[in-house]
């Protein structure tokens, strides 16, 4: 807060958590440059009030968020994180026909939660996948989509066989995914989070996973980060990341 006193313009992180208080430190400030495509880390409206411009990094991390996405997608489908723990700790005793069986994408249910820049270019990649594509928009109806069906939530927790998440965070959106939702979720389903943390409510998770009801889980983003809930921890089959969804070297420049 010291230092923002004589800020003219203040870039910042996602983890940064921008309101009134910090606005109100920094008198002379004309600008807001979040480096991140979300901004719920920022109270728009504080700013406005003040005549601040807020300003993020729309399209440039879309196709490289994608990729990451349908890289976690794989890596819970077909146990990539347990075989290469089962390589690295010396376990691994040779060839067996029962070993690690994951599950197939070909035929299945992609079920996409938010239909913007990255959920789109999500469900662009499902064609060579040969699954199915749902998809429900917490904003409102999804314009038209190529090889997307349009849904609603409650039907597409029923039908999806991997559950994508791609909305901003919002206060309609917090713990969207809660305890009721993930029992209306089929007992096999993936659910992979590249969008926000707090979309999904972690305690929940871990129970639903405990109870053996979801078949896994993918997270590149938690509730409090960087803390993860400790029980996530122990499960094997949950791929656990540490927010890498942007993470090339080309998006990132891009971004900056």
């Amino acid at each position: 807060l010291a230092e923002l006193s004589t800020a003219d313009a203040l870039v910042c992180l996602l983890g940064d958590r921008i309101d009134a208080e910090v606005l109100a430190a920094a008198p002379r400030l004309r600008v807001v440059a979040n480096y991140a495509v979300g901004y719920d880390n920022v109270d728009v409206a504080a700013a406005t009030a003040r005549g601040v411009v807020v300003a993020n990094t729309p399209d440039v991390l879309t196709e490289a968020t994608a990729d990451f996405t349908w890289a976690l997608l794989l890596a819970c489908a077909r146990r990539l994180g347990e075989g290469e723990r089962l390589v690295r700790d010396g376990a691994w005793r040779g060839w067996t026909p029962t070993l690690l069986l994951g599950a197939e994408l070909a035929g299945a249910t992609l079920g996409i939660v938010g239909l913007g820049r990255i959920g789109r270019a999500v469900a662009r990649r499902a064609a060579a996948f040969g699954m199915a594509v749902i998809a429900a928009d917490t904003r409102g109806v999804p314009g038209d989509v190529d090889g997307v069906r349009s849904c609603t939530l409650a039907e597409l927790w029923a039908r999806a066989d991997v559950i994508s998440l791609h909305c901003p965070l919002t206060p309609e959106t917090r713990h969207l995914i809660g305890p009721l939702e993930l029992r209306r979720m089929r007992p096999t389903a993936f659910l992979v989070n590249t969008a926000r943390g707090p979309i999904v409510d972690e305690a929940a998770l871990a129970a639903a996973l405990a109870s053996g009801h979801l078949g896994g889980a993918g997270l590149d983003v938690f509730e409090r980060e960087p803390a993860v809930h400790q029980a996530l921890l122990t499960f094997a089959n949950v791929v656990l990341l540490p927010h890498l969804g942007s993470s090339t070297l080309q998006t990132r420049l891009a971004m900056a």
